[in-house]
């Protein structure tokens, strides 16, 4: 771990394409194995319920103590990545998701799965802090919105991977085995990362004895409503995601009789939607730096309408399917924009208590939702399900636009701008 003081700078300005792509690359691959992390229980709820007499409300639950035990960790984890440096928090949080895995494939019975759904979530906590202060010191500034698209590409590749995975293993064996052959993955990425662990070295920023205090300084910028702004944005934002996540397979089986891998194979396509939208995000977030708030705005507000259409069921099952694969375009496309947005509002030599916080909102509204959307189909409330989600995804528009108008009252303001160099 390097140290500096304040006014050290933490980046060149400019890096070698090479170098650049090979940061990215690692931030990448740890990243896909967060999300896969996220996605090690949902697709085997139905097997679940039925080896172990579940309903969807306490399958549900699995998510919501992984996303708690993840949500405070990832707040605190922001603070102890800016005061010791993130690669050795990375090490150790990929460590604990081989574990979980590991963990796992012994399962008995219920309070085994909460004991891995909490496991998982601690090793989940520390990788937005970790992957934004790498990406933001590693990675050269002009290239600074394509490592964020890749930074997307890649959790969305990781979520798009764990449901045919586990697919593929229980018709290969059984999910005992596909938690084994989760473990060994997840051993093969620390391995990989330990090897160009060089290449993830990042500064602590520390401050000189005599320098005067400022808003970033210790807990000072939560102070600040913009970052709450961001927060509420995730939260929001998140819920319909992890609607998406945990229940549209069991949605769309309820509601329209489809079997389990044509389900699965629409949650995958949304995934992989949310990829290649997150593709083109990196273009549209570099060429509406200025503007991303409303670039957000306006793709949280297409997947939200998408949902509402998909909510009447006069689609068909097919056209159903598509219409909420293709809500995974839309969120994609908004991704880089969604980082910038947190990036502007993020003060000096606070990079990882920012977003620990901040992307703390992804944790909590993913709490939240399994207990909201759980208890709807518990009642066979389909309907009311999705229209929900979509509620909830504008609300989401309404907090970028007051990050907006936060972030420009910040820009215009003398104090506030010397705050942050």
């Amino acid at each position: 771990m390097n140290t500096a003081t304040l006014d050290s700078p933490a980046r060149p300005a400019a890096t070698p394409l090479r170098q650049d792509a090979q940061v990215m690359t690692l931030v990448g691959l740890a990243h896909a194995s967060s999300h896969f992390g996220h996605m090690l229980l949902p697709p085997l709820f139905p097997i679940f319920m039925r080896d172990f007499g579940l309903s969807f409300s306490q399958v549900g639950l699995l998510m919501t103590v992984f996303f708690v035990v993840s949500g405070v960790g990832q707040a605190l984890a922001g603070f102890v990545v800016d005061r010791v440096g993130a690669r050795s928090i990375l090490f150790a949080s990929v460590a604990l998701l081989c574990a979980a895995c590991v963990l796992a494939s012994m399962a008995t019975g219920y309070p085994w799965l909460i004991a891995v759904a909490a496991l998982a979530g601690l090793g989940n906590a520390a990788f937005h802090p970790v992957d934004f202060t790498i990406l933001n010191q590693r990675v050269s500034s002009p290239r600074i919105g394509h490592a964020f698209s890749v930074h997307g590409l890649t959790g969305s590749l990781g979520w798009a991977l764990a449901p045919p995975f586990f697919v593929l293993m229980l018709w290969l064996a059984d999910w005992r085995t596909a938690y084994l052959a989760a473990a060994l993955l997840y051993a093969c990425v620390l391995a990989t990362l330990l090897l160009h662990r060089e290449k993830l070295l990042t500064v602590v920023t520390l401050r000189r004895a005599d320098a005067v205090a400022l808003p970033s300084d210790g807990a000072g910028f939560l102070k600040q409503p913009v970052i709450w702004w961001c927060f509420a944005f995730f939260m929001c934002s998140t819920i319909t995601m992890s609607m998406m996540q945990g229940y549209s397979v069991s949605l769309l089986q309820a509601v329209h009789h489809v079997s389990f891998n044509a389900a699965t194979a629409t949650l995958t396509g949304y995934m992989l939607c949310g990829a290649l939208g997150t593709v083109t995000g990196g273009f549209v977030a570099t060429r509406f730096a200025k503007h991303s708030e409303r670039v957000v705005a306006c793709c949280m507000t297409a997947a939200a309408a998408s949902m509402a259409l998909a909510s009447t069921g006069a689609l068909g099952a097919l056209g159903t399917m598509g219409v909420l694969a293709a809500t995974g375009l839309a969120t994609g496309i908004g991704g880089p924009s969604r980082d910038l947005m947190v990036k502007k509002a993020t003060p000096k030599g606070a990079t990882g208590r920012v977003y620990g916080t901040v992307y703390s909102g992804f944790d909590v509204g993913s709490a939240t939702a399994p207990l909201l959307f759980g208890t709807l189909m518990d009642r066979g409330m389909t309907t009311a399900t999705l229209l929900s989600a979509s509620g909830v995804l504008l609300l989401s528009v309404g907090a970028a636009m007051m990050v907006a108008r936060l972030t420009g009252a910040q820009s215009a303001s003398p104090a506030a701008h010397s705050a942050t160099k």
